[in-house]
């Protein structure tokens, strides 16, 4: 591993920007215990071998699509269980949710996460149905990881794998990182274990778009400007798919989330309005 950077260390970790996020996480813990038992929905649904090869699924009355849902945690951490409350406005709207939990670092690395994700979306279009999961329109969104696992699903080139992407009508990107190779210097790549050459592999601004379909971008006005610069690197590199970037005045990494989720939000009018 290289050697840290400080200036680096100091925009990349998020947790130490936010000292208050210890906080926001058991908001949203709970918040998410409150929706599980509430809703409708098969839960620790199994795509793969591994044991963290599951999603939840929630189902929504007379549903006109699925929102698929990534969360973050820098690849090595939190869980799907953590974020079912992202799911409540969308069911309440008529969405259905798919909400993915994949490997963590160092047990796997970044490109057998990569692997994961699609896996989990390959099953999700194929057997969807079978637990009322609307997937004739699909939306992708995800926060931090989560919203550069999004991206590699947007360069990913489906139709080698017999997949009808066509179904995929869009998604949102929540302040993820479309460059990695700064975290090679950042003290989370002892978990990583990123390389050069590996860095670039994963990273989505080194790949074209092979989705025809709009990505909405939005970081807080309030995160670190590595992680502006990095929403604003994968709008210049794929200009065609991202038309801006919304910096969202007064959310910080983690809010940026419970931005997304407020009806009003631009996130959330974008997101729903690909379903009309």
């Amino acid at each position: 591993m290289s050697a840290v950077d400080p200036a680096l260390e100091r925009e990349y970790n998020n947790r130490a920007r936010v000292p208050e996020h210890a906080a926001i996480f058991e908001r949203w813990r709970l918040a998410s215990a409150r929706f599980r038992a509430a809703a409708d929905a098969d839960l620790d649904v199994r795509y793969g071998s591994a044991d963290r090869h599951r999603l939840d699924l929630f189902r929504a009355p007379h549903a006109r699509g699925t929102v698929v849902f990534i969360h973050g945690g820098y690849w090595r951490s939190l869980d799907k269980a953590d974020f079912s409350f992202v799911a409540a406005p969308f069911v309440e709207r008529n969405l259905a949710v798919a909400i993915i939990n994949y490997r963590l670092c160092p047990g796997a690395g970044v490109r057998e996460i990569i692997a994961d994700c699609h896996a989990a979306l390959a099953w999700l279009l194929a057997k969807g149905p079978r637990h009322d999961m609307p997937v004739d329109r699909v939306a992708l969104t995800g926060h931090s990881a989560g919203a550069h696992l999004v991206s590699m699903l947007y360069a990913t080139d489906w139709s080698s794998q017999g997949i009808d992407a066509a179904r995929i009508v869009g998604g949102a990107w929540l302040s993820g990182v479309a460059d990695l190779e700064p975290l090679l210097k950042c003290s989370m790549n002892e978990d990583l274990r990123l390389d050069t050459a590996t860095a670039r592999v994963v990273s989505p601004v080194h790949h074209r778009c092979r989705l025809p379909v709009p990505l909405y971008l939005a970081v807080g006005a309030a995160a670190s400007m590595a992680f502006r610069e990095q929403t604003w690197h994968l709008q210049r590199s794929w200009p065609a798919n991202c038309g801006g970037v919304d910096e969202v005045a007064g959310c910080n990494h983690f809010t940026i989330v419970d931005d997304f989720v407020r009806p009003d939000s631009n996130g959330f009018l974008f997101l729903s309005g690909l379903f009309d």
